[in-house]
């Protein structure tokens, strides 16, 4: 039988020598990592959409010299310097690319690293952008349109700024007044929402048009739309008007920091409730799932810590009888990376695809599966499966002449730390 490890990289003696970064510009820019060894292998990975390359590069002098093979050792070093949303995106791109380039080395796909598969393909779940016209045949179009591509489970924006409305405290529509309600700015208080009637009714109609158009075999849910503009009355009020309707999930309902707020949502609503794609690492998700705050986790493994922490957090939540859905909205890179995860995780509901809309996006790696069905297919490729297509890396650039280029800058630390091997560095 073919001896599986990769002869030409020796494990024991690999060495991390460079991190560079290439900033793809597309609906979110894109962050790719490239970290290099001594051997010739490399792992990719992929910062958070819309996030900064400083969140990476920050972690470089403190990688540098490191065996990408201690995977558990540097992460531990580095996720006490991330946080939530966006600053969480370094520290879980760094993961990302550790376990490509080990992947790699050993020859198996990431996903045998976080304990084997559960399933040779991965649901897919499609984001459905609010169109410009927001009637509710413009909203059943949309919606249409994603499952003429296969998809069986569709996500939907319902916003406080999508919907304009007949009348509000003024009599007369604005661009301040929209169908969740009245919107104002209070002195000294900032906006708010009064939900209406008017508001609640018009959404009804939205949502009947997208249920109709896409038929009750398809699985149905929201995109985020509290946004910290309705309380947790106002949330329920709309909530329970939509579920004649069967949705999947309503998402973050309320602040992503409000574990009260949602608990209470999710105790008051048929529908399920999905949250997470702010919090960082198992300890954020923790109280939220032995609160039971949501009925669905829906980290972001671009800011939840990675592949294996986010395996964590699912697993956690499966003790309470809690699945998971996983939020994305990034490269191919790192929706295979969401791939692999997915395959190991049992209690697994959907993976976000957010690229449906962007002509350039399979073209930037070669080597991730196609969805086909509504589904992608597992790959059995070394690490995450992919590699860079430089050329459409390059035609897609944020700016053009800047991939990966040296980061030396970034070698030494701007301040002493300790480095994952028990030693200061300054």
């Amino acid at each position: 039988m073919e001896n599986a490890i990769s002869t030409s990289s020796r494990a024991n003696d690999l060495k991390i020598t460079d991190v560079r970064i290439a900033v793809v510009a597309s609906n979110y820019d894109y962050p790719i990592i490239r970290i290099d060894t001594n051997q010739g292998v490399y792992g990719l990975g992929e910062g958070r959409d819309a996030g900064h390359q400083e969140n990476i590069l920050q972690f470089k002098s403190m990688l540098l010299g490191q065996n990408p093979c201690n995977v558990d050792m540097i992460f531990r070093a580095i996720k006490k310097f991330g946080n939530w949303g966006r600053e969480g995106g370094g520290v879980s791109g760094i993961e990302l690319a550790l376990w490509d380039l080990v992947g790699k080395v050993y020859g198996v796909p990431c996903y045998q690293f976080f304990g084997g598969k559960y399933r040779d393909k991965v649901r897919i779940y499609g984001d459905t952008p609010a169109p410009a016209e927001s009637s509710p045949e413009a909203y059943a179009a949309a919606v249409r349109g994603r499952k003429e591509l296969g998809l069986t489970y569709i996500k939907f924006d319902i916003r406080p700024r999508t919907f304009q409305v007949d009348g509000g405290t003024s009599g007369q529509p604005t661009k301040h007044e929209y169908s969740l309600g009245a919107r104002w700015r209070a002195p000294g208080t900032g906006e708010g929402v009064k939900l209406t009637d008017r508001g609640i009714e018009r959404t009804v109609e939205i949502v009947a048009a997208i249920r109709e158009a896409a038929g009750w075999d398809v699985s149905l849910c929201t995109d985020h739309f509290g946004h910290g503009y309705l309380t947790a009355k106002e949330v329920i009020r709309l909530g329970k008007a939509l579920e004649p309707f069967g949705l999947a999930w309503l998402e973050d309902p309320m602040p992503w920091w409000d574990i009260e707020g949602h608990k209470t949502v999710t105790d008051a609503l048929a529908t399920p409730i999905a949250a997470g794609e702010e919090l960082f690492l198992w300890d954020g998700f923790r109280e939220w799932i032995e609160k039971r705050a949501v009925d669905i986790l829906h980290p972001d493994l671009l800011t939840s810590g990675g592949m294996l922490e986010t395996k964590r957090i699912a697993d956690y939540g499966e003790r309470y009888g809690i699945p998971t859905a996983l939020h994305f909205a990034g490269s191919p890179i790192a929706f295979m990376a969401n791939v692999h995860c997915a395959a190991a995780i049992p209690s697994f509901v959907a993976l976000e695809h957010h690229g449906l809309d962007m002509p350039f996006w399979d073209s930037l790696t070669t080597g991730h599966e196609p969805m086909v069905d509504g589904y992608v297919k597992v790959p059995d490729r070394p690490g995450l499966g992919v590699e860079l297509n430089e050329e459409a890396i390059e035609a897609n650039l944020r700016t053009p002449g800047t991939m990966f280029l040296p980061t030396d800058a970034w070698n030494t630390p701007k301040l002493g730390f300790w480095r994952p091997d028990n030693r200061w560095a300054e």
